[in-house]
């Protein structure tokens, strides 16, 4: 039986059965497989880490996407950095309000190879109209355009190889530039128990830059070891404090059919750990 080992944690990992290899090369800047799992689907992994499965990608996803979106209110143009499988653009666009969405992707193979193995990650969000996909470095991309955004979501791989630069204070720096007066950045931080120095990195980062600064959470199967934690930064922190009526009538409006998020859920994931918040002090004392 062939099985794919994740390398992700020293002395730990997951192993997961692989039944079909659907897609196996090493692109420009990373490994990428896409095998065939009995309890997850189709599994698509990054130089050795699960980034997306068919059985849960949706958990991720709507809670990368409909989080900030909904927290905002009235966001019409975004920027996702990363996301090349097409599981938080999918998301992003099901939104009414939404006119422009700019996706920068470092690597075409992963959009492309998502598109042909991972249909249903997408659902054909590439190709909707309001959307504009970028083949470039995402760092690069937020240091030089003159475009602005009301949500920017990073949906980075994690920080090493080519994710490591969409972890850093410039990068975080100018995401803060990127974004209109009151917008949102939100940001894949990693699995919390086991990567708790990310956490005290990013909060050390973020909180130099924006007025309010947090993490939230959601329990994907998939990213094993706790909770997902996704950072959060706004100088609107209003934004953290929306309303649950408020959250319930914007849901409403959207007409949204989800599978995990709901506004119950989007209040509740800003109830950190008490080992995460104890992180997040130590990064600033």
């Amino acid at each position: 039986m062939e099985t794919f080992s994740e390398k992700l944690y020293k002395g730990y990992s997951q192993h997961l059965e692989i039944t079909e290899v659907f897609f196996e090369q090493r692109t420009e800047h990373h490994h990428l497989i896409i095998f065939q799992n009995p309890c997850f689907g189709r599994v698509m992994a990054l130089d050795g880490v699960v980034q997306t499965t068919e059985a849960d990608e949706f958990i991720y996803h709507e809670m990368m996407a409909h989080v900030p979106l909904f927290a905002h209110g009235q966001a019409t143009e975004v920027l996702i950095v990363g996301g090349g499988d097409g599981g938080t653009l999918r998301e992003v666009i099901r939104h009414p309000n939404v006119e422009q969405v700019v996706q920068v992707e470092i690597d075409q193979t992963v959009i492309e190879m998502s598109e042909r193995f991972l249909p249903q990650h997408s659902q054909g969000a590439f190709q909707d109209p309001r959307v504009e996909i970028v083949i470039a470095d995402g760092l690069r991309f937020v240091q030089e355009t003159p475009l602005r955004f009301d949500v920017i979501i990073s949906d980075s791989t994690d920080p090493v190889g080519p994710g490591e630069a969409l972890f850093t204070k410039g990068f975080y720096a100018n995401c803060h530039r990127c974004l209109k007066p009151g917008g949102i950045l939100a940001t894949q931080n990693g699995v919390c128990y086991l990567q708790l120095q990310e956490v005290r990195d990013t909060y050390q980062r973020l909180q130099h830059i924006f007025a309010d600064t947090t993490f939230y959470g959601a329990s994907v199967p998939t990213y094993v070891g706790g909770i997902m934690t996704f950072a959060w930064g706004s100088d609107n922190r209003a934004h953290r404090q929306v309303s649950l009526t408020t959250l319930e009538e914007r849901c409403k409006s959207a007409k949204l059919q989800t599978r995990y998020y709901n506004p119950d859920i989007h209040q509740g994931a800003f109830a950190l750990p008490q080992y995460v918040l104890q992180a997040m002090q130590e990064a600033i004392s």
